[in-house]
């Protein structure tokens, strides 16, 4: 009888949301999650299943991946919105917030770091030296980014032709960002519901095969009861955080009005938060075109400097907005110091970008996970990772242009613009970093940290020949 009463108890613990993971345990291993998660959203995303999955076994293989469909098939970061998930199926409300401001924190006081050294010592020949490099190198990172994702998410005929597609239609005929997104999104969920196999290709960050079980994890096979739909939990907590995300850009508007940098930067963040589909590389696209074209808060080369700020530093990758916010205050403070406006921007900027995803995770969540092997959500998915493969293709060609050419000209005809080069004015010691950033990365697998560190130093050596000559 005592042995009965046992596995009863076993079996409710299995199924109530403890697992016997201690949520002291669970906040050390999302802080260990969190200083490792460099190298993008796929080297987070391959932290997190290498330490949640392999080592803790605290998620199934199964699970890992439903989840992180999902969260591909938001707007946002989908690395940080894998976190939040994750830590809201092992603890409740309390875990999905830990594991989202703990992935995040890093990355802020990392880049609010470099930011300040970035405005303050800038024009010293080995800051500019250090970010010459970088920049060379992360155009070979952006390169590798379209090899990885492609190489997960190209499989047959038809992803090939949504990719090619997504990268004419952006980078010929600017068509805008989500307006490609919401198109392979619907072309993949018919593909998909129709039970085409061209469309069940699997998360384009994910692993793929055989892994750990769901039901030899701990959280289990079942759906833990609190992660069951609650309508009313749902409502209550999404209406939250869509007040603590909005009331504080509508008391800019109504404080400072629509023309302040700081009601601008609260905007166009708060619209990226909600249009911005398939991950850090292709809202990186769209957060240049607009920062740089339209806004004017900072310049191309700028934009690579914040990038390569990101790629070396922990957190999302997605992090390079702040950078953004930090230099279109800096540059127009107002009343403030340029420093303390452009802190307070850097703030504005990262809490309108993460705070929706907390909404998304704890609205959605409950529901998807009663969604899982849903052959019409996967053909979304697969279809919209295809589409970003283009995308960041139009972004890593973006990059090219910007950084290796002084003169571009801008050619329009029969509905098509495009960005032409001037050959004479390529900057050749830059077209050389970046080759020699390119072979490293694909020919000898040098690792994205070592390839920045190699070219930053490269940099910071060439500035000082050039100073000596």
């Amino acid at each position: 009888m005592v042995q009965i009463v046992s596995a009863e108890r076993e079996v409710a613990s299995a199924t109530s949301g403890n697992h016997d993971i201690s949520f002291g345990e669970a906040v050390r291993v999302w802080v260990r999650i969190a200083a490792l998660s460099f190298g993008g959203p796929a080297g987070q995303i391959a932290v997190m299943h290498r330490i949640l999955v392999d080592e803790k076994r605290w998620i199934g293989e199964g699970r890992f991946l439903h989840t992180l469909n999902y969260c591909m098939l938001l707007p946002g970061p989908e690395a940080h919105q894998l976190a939040i998930y994750i830590g809201w199926l092992l603890h409740k409300t309390r875990g999905g917030l830990v594991a989202g401001i703990l992935f995040v924190l890093p990355g802020f006081l990392s880049i609010l770091a470099l930011s300040y050294v970035y405005v303050l010592f800038g024009s010293v020949g080995v800051i500019e030296g250090l970010f010459f490099g970088l920049k060379a190198a992360v155009l070979a990172v952006v390169l590798q980014a379209v090899a990885r994702i492609g190489r997960r998410a190209l499989k047959n005929r038809v992803m090939v032709l949504i990719a090619v597609a997504a990268f004419l239609a952006i980078f010929a005929f600017r068509v805008p960002f989500p307006l490609i997104i919401l198109a392979a999104a619907i072309i993949g969920y018919f593909g998909g519901r129709a039970g085409s196999p061209l469309f069940q290709v699997g998360g384009g960050h994910g692993r793929s095969g055989p892994g750990l079980a769901d039901r030899d994890s701990a959280l289990g096979e079942e759906t833990p009861a609190h992660a069951r739909p609650n309508l009313l939990w749902s409502l209550q907590i999404s209406a939250a955080f869509l007040l603590l995300w909005l009331i504080p850009v509508a008391a800019l508007l109504l404080i400072l009005g629509p023309d302040n940098v700081f009601s601008q930067i609260g905007i166009f963040f708060s619209k990226m938060a909600m249009v911005t589909f398939g991950g850090a590389y292709a809202v990186l696209s769209y957060v240049a075109q607009e920062a740089v074209q339209n806004y004017g808060w900072l310049k191309p080369g700028e934009m690579l400097d914040g990038l390569g700020m990101a790629e070396t530093t922990p957190g999302p990758l997605i992090q390079v907005v702040q950078f953004v916010g930090f230099i279109g205050a800096f540059r127009d403070p107002g009343t403030l110091s340029p420093l303390t406006a452009a802190t307070l921007a850097s703030i504005l900027t990262t809490w309108v970008t993460f705070v929706p995803c907390f909404l998304w995770i704890f609205l959605g969540a409950p529901f998807i996970e009663g969604l899982r092997n849903n052959k019409a959500l996967t053909g979304a998915m697969s279809a919209i990772t295809a589409a970003v493969v283009g995308v960041i293709m139009n972004l890593a060609i973006w990059f090219a242009l910007h950084l290796l050419f002084s003169e571009i000209i801008h050619w329009q005809a029969y509905g098509i613009n495009l960005d032409v080069p001037v050959a004479r004015s390529i900057n050749v010691p830059s077209l050389l970093l970046t080759l020699a950033s390119v072979v490293a990365i694909f020919r000898f697998k040098l690792g994205m940290i070592p390839t920045l560190l190699i070219s930053s130093a490269t940099g910071i050596g060439w500035y000082f020949v050039m100073a000596y000559i």
